[in-house]
């Protein structure tokens, strides 16, 4: 795809009281910088710079006859998606906000960056498959009589969303920018092939896509009570799902798609109704969609099938057996004993009228008398054409009285007028016949009442209800799906809503494709078809200020979709946002995720919903070639844990365990204000929402709790180390203690010591080094002075078992050849008193005093004193 390269201006001497005069509605840039977006990658040579005067008409532009690819400007690649490139860009006005900056085309999405704040722009921002039509138009401002020839104009681009926005560009005069941005999307926003989608480009990536196969077995294994089977992609490969209960089975009858093309390839049909009958059967309705089985009671056997009109003829006479025979076959006996079988209904969504006129075409409505035990309910739900014109005024009515219309200068709220009043806005109120008469509550209302009868017919009667509409894949999708929702509680579970879509929309055939306006892989090329714009916007016409008159430029043109082309889906969705609001408690999600997978599904950027039919997305590998909605959705989920935006606060399963059937009073829709009021009054999307409003008190006690565990945590910390300081308090008190108790025993065996040699005669000096000395005054001519020292044998401490105190002691050893000069010894030998004259000792084993460390002390033997004999004498006379 060749990318269009536009000229780039300085706007710095544009945006001046000029600029004002000539455009009133264009806002000044907030924030002005000196590098902007637009001109930060390249910049003009100074012969290209403009050659300003006063007025946008004295400017000559620059002009590019062939445009050349560029890379993506600086800065913008932060905001694009994987794979999304830049094909044109313009330098514009968003007059919705009267906001300045630069609007891109991108492969995905029409992007519109702020010249301000340099962010995006959501209004703004639209993806290309969102967009419904487009078309651009020039407006003249009325001037005073001198100035008839330079009459200033408007070069504007209005772009029409299928999301309820319309949204209008404004670009300067003579600068080929707008007719870029329009080519651009000429070419990308209704692409003639599948394969240009972006969905394609940007491949799988993360969000890849299991098989969705699978995925509808699963599912018909959960309403046959079989859960504990699985099945797989071989299971279906060779067929082995075809599992049964005692009333219904799995067939696999179209698994090649040549009975029924738009059907899936498993289908749920009673068990006595063999292969064979279900191909004659197909043959009597319309496209051969048979009746089949979408939903079913476990407990009770009571059955929501659904069909196609079936084919009576002109003269309605035309019957089938195998037809009559497969309906029957779905009324079962009743449960519990009673007799008879059940009630069949056929719930027929059309108008009556409308039923009889496809009579002239073959089709029709079926014959109670042709069925046993029936009776046929016309819900006159209108056709898809009537949907398409009741959602486009419900949308230029929300433009005309929104806070940020179109036409960015007038609105019925800035002058004061009523307010939506957070969208409480009731069909069963006067106030609807002020949404100009669109008539789109009504549809939803009739859609809400026949799935609601449906409902209670199978929940309260046990009866089976067979559904179908002309072809069965639009009013019969809303009503089985809706029908179903309210039947089972899974279904209102995030999960189960996956499994509903996939099966009673994907799987059942609705044409996404066509009633998107997406190109189809059944049929030719889309063909676009295109027509010259009226005097006035075609679906919100421009409200000029007084004396201003709207022109046209003969180049403007229109794009808008095929015929084929109806919200039926966004209908539906806007039903269950109702049941969401009737049933609070009710529904996992909320309804920020319908509104973000309504998006997913509109802006096609999956490959979910591409296509018509699963034989075409099985046949080409969609689900291969493209990323998967639902894992997009899940891996947002998974950011935000379960206080995501996704999840519905109020859900109490406990509350609605069984269906839900409201009655008819309740029935009364009202504006979804966060779908139908997001863009037009985004305030009052917000306003009186109590969901919003307990969120928010969920964010703020979320938060107070984090604060609560820090604080926790603190003080669980401040304790532990407070008791760690004081386990070492009692540590170092125990050890203090016990040093203290050493030193006062020290203090003790010193004292006694001392005392023990100065019983010897010896004085004892200690001086202020800690050296002890010894003077030594008895029996010795020359006292010598002798300073202690330790010696190799002996223990420094000793302890005598028959005293209180212990008593250290000295030994000496007399190792050396001198040692019977020492002095001590001849203290010794002088001194102790059981030393004999002989030199023997009257105490044996006394172990004589020795010299070691710093004290002399005695040693005795208490056990050789006992054995001394009492004649012995101590002491001999002298």
């Amino acid at each position: 795809m060749r990318r269009v390269k536009i000229p780039r201006f300085s706007l710095s001497s544009l945006l001046l009281s000029e600029h004002r005069r000539v455009l009133p509605f264009m806002a000044m840039p907030r924030n002005r910088r000196t590098t902007s977006l637009r001109d930060s990658d390249s910049r003009l040579a100074e012969p290209d710079r403009i050659d300003g005067a006063g007025s946008w008409d004295a400017i000559e532009w620059t002009k590019i006859d062939q445009p050349v690819s560029r890379p993506v400007p600086h800065g913008l690649s932060d905001f694009l998606y994987e794979a999304e490139e830049v094909l044109a860009e313009g330098y514009g006005v968003l007059v919705n906000t009267d906001e300045a900056g630069t609007l891109f085309v991108t492969s995905f999405r029409l992007l519109f960056l702020s010249e301000g704040s340099r962010d995006i722009i959501a209004l703004g921002t639209i993806p290309l498959a969102t967009i419904e039509k487009f078309n651009k138009i020039v407006t003249k401002q009325q001037s005073g009589p001198r100035q008839s020839d330079k009459t200033p104009t408007r070069r504007l681009l209005q772009v029409t969303g299928k999301d309820m926005r319309i949204i209008i560009f404004a670009f300067r005069p003579r600068t080929k920018q707008r007719r870029a941005v329009f080519e651009a999307l000429l070419r990308c926003a209704r692409p003639a092939r599948l394969w240009d989608l972006y969905a394609f480009s940007s491949g799988p990536s993360r969000f890849s896509n299991t098989n969705p196969r699978v995925r509808l077995v699963n599912e018909y294994l959960r309403l046959l009570g079989v859960e504990s089977q699985h099945s797989s992609l071989s299971t279906i490969e060779d067929g082995s799902f075809t599992l049964s209960n005692n009333l219904w089975r799995i067939t696999d009858v179209n698994a090649t798609y040549d009975m029924c093309a738009t059907y899936p390839f498993a289908l749920l049909v009673p068990k006595s109704i063999r292969d064979e009958d279900v191909l004659q059967a197909c043959k009597f309705r319309a496209r051969c969609r048979l009746p089949v089985i979408s939903w079913c009671d476990g407990r009770t056997g009571a059955v929501l099938a659904r069909s196609s009109q079936p084919l009576v003829g002109l003269m309605m006479n035309m019957r089938s057996n195998a037809d009559e025979n497969l309906v029957g076959a779905l009324c079962t006996e009743l449960p519990g004993g009673k007799r008879g079988r059940r009630k069949l209904y056929i719930a027929d969504a059309r108008p009556r009228k409308n039923a009889l006129a496809n009579g002239a075409m073959g089709g029709g409505s079926e014959s109670s008398s042709n069925y046993f035990q029936s009776e046929i309910v016309f819900f006159g739900i209108d056709n898809i054409h009537a949907m398409r014109e009741s959602l486009v005024r419900l949308r230029d009515y929300l433009d005309t009285h929104g806070t940020k219309s179109s036409d960015g200068m007038s609105s019925f709220l800035r002058h004061g007028g009523w307010t939506w009043g957070g969208g409480n806005l009731s069909s069963m109120s006067a106030s609807v016949s002020t949404l100009g008469d669109s008539g789109w509550l009504i549809h939803i209302q009739n859609v809400l009442a026949g799935s609601a009868w449906i409902a209670a017919r199978v929940a309260i009667e046990s009866a089976t209800v067979l559904v179908h509409c002309s072809d069965g894949w639009d009013r019969t999708s809303q009503l089985v799906a809706l029908a179903s929702l309210l039947l089972d509680p899974y279904y209102r579970t995030i999960k189960g809503f996956q499994a509903l879509v996939e099966k009673d929309w994907l799987a059942f055939g609705h044409p996404f494709s066509d009633r998107a306006g997406m190109p189809s892989l059944s049929g030719s090329s889309l063909e676009l078809p295109r027509q010259s714009s009226s005097s006035n916007f075609p679906s919100s016409p421009m409200r000029q200020p007084p004396g201003s008159y709207p022109s046209q430029s003969p180049m403007s043109n229109q794009t808008q979709i095929s015929n084929n082309y109806s919200p039926i889906f966004l209908q539906w969705i806007d039903c269950v946002s109702q049941l969401l609001r009737m049933y609070p408690f009710a529904f996992e999600f909320s309804s920020a995720y319908l509104v973000d997978f309504l998006d997913c599904t509109l802006s096609c950027r999956f490959g979910n919903f591409l296509c018509n039919s699963e034989k075409e997305r099985e046949q080409y590998g969609v689900s291969d070639a493209c990323g998967c909605l639902w894992m997009y959705l899940d891996d947002m989920r998974a950011s935000g844990g379960s206080s995501h935006v996704h999840y519905n606060l109020f859900y109490d399963p406990s509350k609605h365990e069984g269906p839900l059937l409201p009655p008819a009073a309740a029935l009364a829709p009202t504006l979804w204000p966060q779908f139908h009021l997001r863009w037009s009054c985004p305030s009052e999307a917000q306003a009186g929402e109590v969901e919003a409003q307990c969120r928010n008190l969920v964010e703020e006690i979320a938060e107070l709790q984090k604060a609560k565990d820090v604080a926790e945590n603190k003080a669980r910390e401040t304790i532990a180390t407070m008791e760690a300081v004081k386990a070492e308090i009692r540590n170092e008190k125990q050890v203090s203690s016990s040093a203290i108790s050493l030193a006062r025993k020290a203090n003790r065996e010193n004292d006694i010591i001392k005392r023990a040699i100065q019983s010897l005669g010896c004085r004892i000096h200690v001086s202020g080094t800690d050296d002890c000395t010894i003077n030594i005054e008895s029996n010795l001519t020359n006292p010598e002075r002798l300073t202690s020292s330790r010696s190799t044998g002996g223990s420094p401490h000793s302890y005598d078992e028959k005293m209180d105190n212990p008593i250290s002691v000295v030994t000496l050893t007399p190792d050396d050849d001198d040692a019977a000069e020492n002095p001590i010894l001849r203290v010794c030998e002088n001194l102790c008193p059981q030393r004999t004259r002989d030199g023997g000792c009257k105490w044996p084993d006394a172990n004589c005093a020795q010299l070691e460390s710093q004290f002399v002390g005695l040693r005795a033997n208490y056990d050789a004193f006992d054995r001394l004999s009492i004649y012995d004498s101590y002491f001999q006379p002298e």
